[in-house]
């Protein structure tokens, strides 16, 4: 075998155990996820978070917020359906977690859409996420504080083409950046990697994003030092069970069951021949 193939099966392999472990820590250890997120999102990523191992609290009250996010393991805001209601929750949230040294993540969900929600995820991110996870497009909008073209919460533009803006952010912000795609990038504004596990249908079901997002902060919860591989390895993971539940899906609507069941019972054999993670 060539060095420079040796070298990259070396790679994957310890991407693929450094996956596994997490993974593993993280049935061991269920943490306490609180997501802040919009309504269409709510179902998909609390049976993420369950199916995976961990236990969700779709907690959004800012009344609740003193009491009850000091004790999370990790925090999960999302934009969706974004209200000013909901927006003082958010703020409070973040620096209750960010207080309590407790890790949070952002997913600016149509970012450039609208000067309130890009104004919105702007202060959000000021408040120091530990990963900021969103398409090309929501990115690109970030980095440059700017409206965009956008398709309501899709991507206009491919996560290879945020890359530059994706490493601006991460810079600028002091979080880790993941922009989903057909190869999902992850930065700390100097390394990059890619995640090349998933299926195109994936975006045929509504809220997988934002899934993803919640399976990150379940990641980040069980190692907060390393943000950068527990992002790539949820990524990774969350991609596999789309690629086995695919194997046994008709459409949309099976391989959203079949996609919670394969990550439910995804095992080691699995994320070591599927896992797909390379430098960029």
């Amino acid at each position: 075998m060539e060095p420079s193939n040796l070298n990259k099966e070396q790679d994957q392999n310890s991407w693929a155990l450094n996956a596994w472990t997490l993974l593993s820590k993280l049935r061991d250890q269920s943490p306490l996820i609180q997501c802040i997120t919009n309504f269409v999102s709510m179902d998909l990523m609390a049976n993420t978070l369950l199916s995976a191992g961990a236990s969700p609290a779709m907690i959004h009250s800012i009344e609740e917020i003193q009491d009850f996010t000091p004790h999370i393991h990790a925090l999960c805001i999302n934009v969706g359906t974004l209200s000013p209601a909901w927006l003082p929750a958010m703020r409070e949230a973040a620096l209750v977690a960010d207080k309590a040294g407790k890790p949070w993540i952002l997913d600016p969900v149509a970012a450039g859409a609208s000067r309130f929600r890009l104004k919105a995820c702007l202060e959000l991110v000021g408040l120091k996420p530990s990963v900021i996870r969103g398409n090309g497009s929501e990115i690109i909008a970030l980095s440059k504080a700017s409206l965009g073209a956008t398709k309501g919460v899709d991507s206009s533009h491919e996560s290879m083409d945020a890359m530059e803006a994706a490493k601006s952010l991460a810079q600028s912000s002091g979080a880790i950046v993941a922009v989903s795609g057909a190869v999902d990038i992850i930065t700390d504004g100097h390394r990059v990697v890619g995640v090349h596990n998933g299926v195109s249908m994936m975006q045929k079901i509504t809220a997988t994003g934002c899934a993803v997002t919640a399976l990150i902060a379940a990641f980040v919860a069980v190692d907060p030092l390393h943000a950068l591989e527990a992002t790539a390895s949820a990524l990774s993971i969350f991609g596999i069970a789309g690629e086995m539940g695919m194997d046994m899906a008709k459409g949309p609507a099976s391989l959203r069951m079949h996609l919670i069941d394969s990550l439910y019972n995804l095992d080691q054999a699995a994320v070591s021949s599927r896992l797909k993670v390379s430098s960029l």
